[in-house]
């Protein structure tokens, strides 16, 4: 009995204790707690303030050469529910991405894949893939785009030889089949769209040249596809890709790219490995059910949600159709072009058949100070416009009016605010 009773009584006094603890620490300030907690724990350095703060985005016009603004139909579909990117419905979905990216390139090759990346994932994929190190590539360079893949066969040891023009210049036929003669490359590498100087490249008959001499065609539409007329098939394009961001209405993030039977030949007949794992064709082919195997394996983990956003923009542009939407970027860069002249400004490319429709580059105005021009549209009218990129820096300003930005009303903005700075930024007596 006794030892009942001293152990309750200790039960009593034990609770008492406890009682007395916790409303001492819940009197304590919420600061002191978490002094206590942050002198008993291992993490160091403490949580950013600035992550902390509700995320913030503004609104802007994006009226440069990418990314343009997307489509409330495309954001809506970047925010359905996640599922696994080995599930069958994702499969489904990746069926459906490659049947609108072929549509879109108007070709029937099976090696059809949308790349986990930006534009460069897709360059990088096309050099890695059909060239090996000490092998002759020849590059075309008119812009910085030429220049990028000029780098990256050299980074991973091809031969590089390059055809260089000045910003805005173009090549013809008999020239782009000379350097082939001399250089005998592998591989031939060409813009279409040139977004760095506002050049659209014809293409007809350059790919009927490198079958001649036994030299795959690789081509850049990341600026152009959707807004100027390629034809992938029709123009024996070896290699083309392009980006999920400008006329296509999608989030950056994802890269078409296509190859044709001659490019798989060249690229699964290697000596080597190809230098990067992620972009290895032989893996990323099975990945998008291109290899004829009907089991699918691990290879890496796929942007869902941008893969989301890239079938609904291809959707768009299914229902939509290419040759209109070929004739609506034509229809309103001609009506921008006309309003940009009667501001007494000069278009960079002379020829009208040679511009890119997507994205319109204008000479500095004379006397002007091009970065405190497109500062003061950003500030005043939250229009985001550029100046030049790699070799046409300080050459032009850049207007992108491409996808879901096409509009003439869109044009009017941009026209608006290129003479509101006109008028208000200070101009040299020089």
């Amino acid at each position: 009995m006794m030892q009942r009773a001293l152990f309750s009584r200790s039960a009593l006094l034990a609770q008492q204790a406890a009682a007395a603890l916790d409303g001492a620490l819940l009197g304590r300030s919420a600061s002191a707690l978490q002094r206590v907690e942050r002198s008993m724990s291992s993490v160091t350095i403490p949580p950013p303030a600035g992550i902390l703060r509700p995320l913030e985005v503004p609104m802007r016009y994006l009226f440069g050469p990418g990314p343009s603004n997307v489509p409330p139909r495309v954001l809506a579909s970047g925010s359905r529910p996640i599922i696994g990117h080995l599930h069958p419905e994702m499969y489904q979905i990746m069926n459906d991405i490659k049947k609108g990216i072929q549509y879109a390139f108007q070709t029937e090759n099976n090696m059809t894949i949308a790349m986990s990346g930006s534009g460069h994932a897709a360059m990088e994929c096309a050099v890695f893939n059909v060239v090996e190190p000490g092998e002759s590539v020849l590059v075309a360079i008119n812009g910085i785009w030429g220049e990028r893949v000029a780098e990256i066969a050299e980074r991973m040891g091809a031969n590089v030889h390059t055809i260089v023009k000045t910003p805005g210049g173009y090549y013809t036929n008999e020239e782009i089949e000379q350097a082939i003669q001399k250089h005998k490359p592998v591989l031939f590498f060409l813009t279409h769209g040139e977004s760095s100087a506002g050049l659209c490249h014809p293409v007809d008959g350059i790919g009927d040249i490198c079958r001649k001499h036994n030299c795959l065609f690789l081509v850049d539409t990341v600026a152009s596809l959707g807004a100027a007329p390629i034809f992938m098939d029709k123009q024996k394009i070896d290699i083309l890709y392009t980006g999920s961001q400008k006329a296509l209405n999608a989030p950056p993030g994802t890269a078409p790219i296509s190859f044709n039977d001659r490019a798989c030949h060249k690229m699964f007949n290697r000596k080597t490995k190809p230098v990067s794992y992620l972009f290895d064709m032989t893996h990323l082919s099975n990945y998008w059910g291109c290899d004829g195997n009907a089991a699918r394996a691990y290879h890496h983990t796929g942007p869902v949600s941008g893969f989301f956003a890239l079938r609904e923009s291809l959707a768009i542009l299914a229902e939509k159709g290419l040759e209109e939407s070929w004739r609506k970027h034509k229809e309103v860069a001609a009506y921008l072009y006309k309003g940009l002249e009667d501001l007494g400004l000069k278009l960079f490319i002379p020829d009208r058949d040679m511009r890119l429709p997507s994205v319109t580059t204008i000479a500095i105005p004379q006397g002007y100070d091009w970065r405190e021009m497109l500062s003061y549209i950003m500030k005043h009218h939250q229009m985001e416009m550029t100046g030049g990129l790699g070799p046409s820096i300080g050459m032009v300003m850049r207007i992108g009016l491409m996808g879901y930005n096409c509009e003439k009303s869109n044009a009017d903005k941009a026209l608006h605010a290129l003479a509101d700075a006109l008028k208000n930024c200070k101009k040299s007596k020089a």
